[in-house]
């Protein structure tokens, strides 16, 4: 990329008297914004790496989209939720586009689930396979949607809850696309997105869609990633943990039943006179589900060695191979007679390929980028494990270190690489993050909040609080926030580490708003869709939402709705996670310490983001509550506090009720 140096030119449009200022209601000029505007400036006029934290409310949006506009080269913008993505498309972009007077094209472009797919609805509609009335209603919506609709974009369509089954049978997978094979290729809505996305001079995507595009490069089919000249992460912070999923392998009991499905409804279309494929399909269908079944439990991460010594779960992993092997005997002999049979004979080659090397613990399959991975697995330093939900399996291999496999992707044609988000450093130490993504020879920069968090907020860490592994200790968590919620007036977030934590802590709330008398709204996470609960949550202007991870980031309540946060412990990933204790082992094993250099670094960052829900505009007033007594009592707790932002620190709840009654005085923690 050839770019001017346009950082004098940076400084006049975040001027009070700026373009920005004048097409933006509400711009306001920050110091931080236009420092950070002139690094990544620099970083894409001279294709360097930059690491950013720039903390909330200092704009980074803006700070990257302008010089992105201005920079005369193609970029991608690939964020960390579809919500983002649609925000920055929908609205940010356009709207600096707009005030900088630009004429640079911009696309969005989401990954094939979100996109109706013409060929497979129509033979849903056809096949008429839904479960329940409110399905096929839906299905129908969609297809009146999918006439009318120019982009085939799901989030357009607000009639049909996103959770919808309709949705798993009118949109397509990688796996069963046809591509250029596809009757109905020419009314392809996700062919359409990527021609726009080749076109444009901004693509905005998010992170799992760019990885996937990684992959597709590594297999010389990749699309965006050989013809941009830049690429911008925003919330950067979950790039390691997205990396570690694509540059390993995964196979789930979904796949296999969508395989089985698909090959039913192919077999009744163009061979309905060949009875094996059927018996085959359903064959596999039930070694799945039964697969499924062999593993107790839901919502659990399990290391392979705890199954693979169970008779129950050998055998039924034993009965999927040979399922799979016999539906893709059954396929390959009948794969000439239509384009969706030979689809399938190639799935399940596929699924064949990675089972086997799962089974093996061997090299991810059908990737250049398994070069890399099959050194770590040689070396130990991958991992094998499952992921357990309510209706699916999933087995995984996973690469314990991403960091060699990444530095790849850097290299070669030359590009600027933007990392940016609000939670990268660990007090101003970026060590932990550009080692798990091998940015070892990237520029940092870091730039605090302009927001007021000493005047503005509090954070509270009660006195006399048990263990946090102690059996009562949710109970006390409970019994601590009470008091505050109640000080408050409700407006609260309470953040648990755990389910079962969030489901106790909000039956303790219930019992105390009764016994009160207080009508204060409880709402808890699953109770609604994230979005709805976050609407009831604004609207009502005084509730108590209990909730897990999901609601410790990518959340923005603005205003008194959100004026407390709680959280219950110190987000520490359980030590059995398989993934963590292979890591952890592997470190130490290295003579390195995990817990200081892996395990305490994540923490913090998790930290951040919790309290970042706090404060989110410049009006906001909050208290930040943490539960977990660690943070005073261990040495490692000052790293912890220090790394949040500047508020003032107490452990007396008067000065938490005096807060509220807007009268507080600075309390410190003792150095204890």
């Amino acid at each position: 990329m050839t770019a001017p140096d346009f950082s004098i030119d940076l400084d006049r449009l975040f001027a009070p008297d700026g373009p920005l200022a004048a097409s933006i209601a509400g711009f306001r000029p920050r110091p931080q914004q236009v420092e950070m505007a002139c690094r990544i400036a620099e970083a894409l006029r001279e294709n360097s790496a930059l690491v950013v934290e720039a903390g909330t409310g200092t704009g980074k949006t803006f700070a990257y989209l302008v010089p992105a506009l201005l920079s005369g080269g193609k970029v991608i913008v690939s964020t960390g939720t579809k919500n983002l993505q649609d925000q920055l498309f929908d609205r940010d972009l356009p709207t600096v586009r707009a005030a900088l007077k630009v004429g640079a094209s911009i696309a969005l472009l989401k990954g094939r689930a979100n996109y109706v797919c013409p060929y497979h609805l129509e033979r849903a509609l056809t096949a008429g396979r839904l479960a329940t009335r409110e399905e096929a209603a839906h299905l129908r919506k969609i297809a009146r949607f999918a006439e009318r609709t120019k982009t085939g974009d799901r989030a357009e369509c607000d009639d049909v809850p996103e959770d919808s089954p309709a949705w798993n049978v009118a949109t397509s997978t990688r796996e069963n696309c046809l591509g250029q094979e596809c009757p109905q290729v020419k009314g392809c809505f996700v062919l359409t997105a990527r021609q726009n996305a080749q076109l444009a001079d901004v693509v905005v995507v998010n992170h799992h869609l760019f990885f996937a595009d990684v992959m597709l490069k590594d297999e010389g089919l990749g699309e965006l990633l050989p013809a941009c000249n830049a690429v911008i992460f925003d919330e950067a912070h979950q790039l390691p943990e997205v990396a570690g999923l694509f540059f390993g392998e995964s196979l789930s009991t979904a796949q296999l039943i969508e395989l089985a499905r698909d090959a039913r409804a192919e077999g009744l279309a163009a061979c309905k006179d060949y009875a094996p494929l059927q018996e085959a399909s359903a064959r596999l269908d039930k070694a799945a589900r039964d697969l499924r079944l062999a593993v107790k439990g839901e919502n659990l991460r399990l290391a392979a060695a705890q199954v693979e010594g169970e008779a129950g779960f050998v055998a039924a992993l034993a009965e999927v191979a040979a399922a799979l092997q016999e539906l893709a005997r059954h396929l390959d002999a009948q794969a000439e007679r239509s384009e969706g049979l030979g689809n399938a004979r190639g799935r399940a080659q596929e699924l064949l390929t990675g089972l086997a090397h799962w089974r093996e613990g061997g090299v991810p399959a059908a990737k250049n980028v398994a070069e890399n991975t099959a050194e770590a697995v040689e070396k130990g330093a991958a991992v094998k494990w499952l992921e357990v939900y309510s209706h699916a399996l999933v087995l995984n291999l996973t690469p314990l270190d991403v960091a060699p496999i990444f530095r790849r992707q850097m290299a070669g044609h030359p590009r600027a690489w933007i990392f940016t988000s609000a939670t990268l450093a660990v007090g101003n130490d970026f060590s932990h993050y550009c080692t798990a993504l091998g940015l070892t020879e990237a520029a940092t920069a870091l730039w605090g909040s302009p927001f007021d968090y000493a005047g503005n907020a509090l954070l509270y860490a009660p006195a006399a609080m048990p263990d946090p592994n102690s059996a009562h200790y949710v109970e006390a968590v409970a019994e601590a926030a009470w008091p505050v919620i109640r000080a408050a007036g409700g407006r609260a977030f309470v953040l648990c580490t755990s389910l079962r934590a969030m489901r106790r802590v909000r039956e303790l709330l219930q019992e105390k708003l009764e016994r009160e008398g207080l009508a204060l709204p409880l709402l808890m996470q699953g109770e609604g869709s994230k979005r709805e609960l976050l609407e009831r949550f604004r609207r009502l202007g005084n509730a108590i939402l209990v909730a897990s991870q999901s609601f410790w980031e990518g959340v923005d309540v603005r205003g008194e709705a959100l004026s407390l946060v709680v959280i219950d412990k110190l987000p520490f990933a359980p030590p059995d996670d398989p993934v963590l204790a292979a890591r952890i082992e592997s470190l130490r094993q290295a003579g390195r310490n995990p817990f200081l250099e892996y395990q305490l670094p994540r923490t913090v960052i998790n930290m951040k983001q919790g309290a970042g829900r706090l404060i989110r505009d410049e009006a906001d007033r909050g208290v930040l509550m943490i539960c977990d007594p660690r943070l005073i009592s261990k040495p490692y707790g000052r790293r912890v506090w220090q790394s949040l932002p500047p508020m003032r620190r107490t452990r007396e709840l008067a000065e938490v009720e005096a807060f509220f009654g807007s009268t507080v005085s600075q309390v410190e923690f003792a150095d204890e």
